[in-house]
């Protein structure tokens, strides 16, 4: 089959260059011409493990092109996926949806013969009614079928979570769309993948509510950490004994600095304006949202506290600036909003990530230094703050960061140290959730 992939993003490339893997001829389109232009020349504009091989390999095999124009593409597809990005927009919080729109303007204006539009991008519901009135509107007489198909990517693992997915929703209830999808997803319905057919507005809330789910998961341990630093129990096997029962699921139930990227701080946001709009507030997620921001207030706080109250003028190392590690993707990253408020405090920030440095660049303070390693980062600094958990900071030299460091400080806002370990290595060590009795409530401080 042939595809037309509509924006060459994060979910865009991905999805595109997989599908290709699949047989299928596909053409990525993006209105950046120097990044097509780089996607030509196989730079991949993203850090995404696996992609630049899968790409380079589908270049060579004559199954995947790049278009800065859409027409020909489009023309020439069974199916065109639309995978521009929806932000938040500013001021209310709802989904930015103009990039959608006008994405389904131009496919009606090329489209020839029936052709299958399919909605990747994380849209609220009532989306897709949207972008077929659009289409309708701008060429009443296209052949045309409108689906949601959601994308359920982790970043750092999409390949992986693309070929071998845990479902597949595709929300239509046009029988000719439905036999398109099943011949796309075809090489994973081989593989009895639970395909799940919906309406369009189910499959588009499926989406939102999974996201919502998994940030409330979330903050719930994240709480839980805090209540267990105050009674001296162990967040870590809490989570062991609630994950064990089938019902609630061992998954993101790692207590931490909270949620960030491209999808829960945006998605659990303009889930809560439709909620309220339609009457039905989902106070849950409201109270999700609003404790994630000050979740990394609080982090902040434990490095202040660790290192006695005055921080003027002292140098925090910071590893780890993505909001997860494998990516590059600095999006909401939790580090952005510590560092902000370690800076007001009066602190010096040096700071080393894998991948996400570039990008860190852009959205962080110009004072903030930058490292070549996590090494270089710790010298002559006061404490040592793990904030993404990156492989390589899992098995650091700690005596040599003891000599490297003005003093043995470590916050591990990660939990990937043990503190009976730190301690006989000589280090203050401060984590999430596994504190001592008495210990202060940084939630509380940090609202001061």
């Amino acid at each position: 089959m042939r595809v037309a992939m509509i924006g060459t993003g994060y979910v865009g490339l991905v999805s595109g260059a997989c599908f290709a893997d699949f047989g299928h001829h596909v053409t990525c389109v993006d209105k950046d011409a120097q990044k097509i232009e780089r996607l030509e020349r196989g730079e991949i504009p993203i850090f995404e493990p696996g992609l630049d091989a899968l790409v380079a390999r589908n270049r060579a095999a004559g199954r995947l092109d790049f278009a800065v124009d859409l027409t020909q593409a489009v023309r020439e597809a069974d199916a065109v996926f639309i995978a521009v990005g929806t932000p938040s927009r500013r001021g209310d919080g709802h989904a930015d949806l103009s990039y959608v729109y006008a994405a389904a303007r131009e496919i009606a204006q090329a489209a020839e013969g029936y052709t299958v539009v399919v909605t990747k991008s994380t849209v609220p519901v009532g989306t897709g009614d949207e972008v077929e009135r659009v289409i309708r509107e701008t060429r009443p007489d296209a052949d045309i079928s409108v689906v949601s198909n959601p994308e359920f990517l982790r970043e750092g693992a999409a390949i992986e979570d693309f070929k071998r997915p845990d479902r597949i929703v595709v929300g239509t209830d046009e029988p000719r769309a439905r036999e398109v999808m099943a011949q796309l997803y075809r090489p994973l319905a081989l593989n009895s993948l639970p395909l799940v057919y919906t309406s369009r507005r189910t499959s588009e809330l499926i989406k939102y509510a999974g996201n919502a789910f998994l940030a409330v998961k979330i903050t719930f341990i994240n709480e839980i950490a805090d209540l267990c630093e105050q009674v001296g129990a162990n967040v870590q096997d809490v989570a062991r004994g609630i994950g064990l029962d089938n019902r609630i699921g061992s998954k993101f139930l790692h207590a931490g600095p909270g949620y960030g990227g491209s999808c829960f701080p945006k998605d659990t946001l303009a889930l809560t304006r439709t909620a309220q709009e339609a009457g039905t507030p989902l106070r849950i997620v409201e109270t999700v949202v609003g404790v994630n921001d000050v979740r990394k207030l609080a982090m902040a706080k434990k490095v202040v506290n660790v290192l006695g109250g005055d921080v003027r003028g002292k140098t925090a190392a910071v590893l780890g600036l993505t909001f997860k590690p494998n990516t590059d993707d600095m999006r909401e990253s939790p580090a952005i909003s510590i560092i902000h408020a370690l800076l007001d405090r009066g602190m010096k920030i040096r700071a080393f990530d894998p991948e996400g440095m570039e990008e860190a660049k852009k959205v962080l303070p110009a004072d903030v230094a930058y490292a070549s390693g996590p090494y270089e980062a710790a010298d002559g600094a006061d404490c040592l703050v793990i904030v993404t958990e990156w492989d390589a900071f899992r098995a650091l030299d700690f005596e040599r960061m003891r000599k490297l460091l003005k003093q043995p400080v470590l916050v591990d806002l990660r939990n990937i140290y043990r503190p009976d370990e730190m301690a006989a290595l000589g280090f203050t060590y401060e984590s999430v959730g596994r504190g001592t009795p008495g210990a202060p409530d940084t939630l509380t401080l940090a609202a001061q």
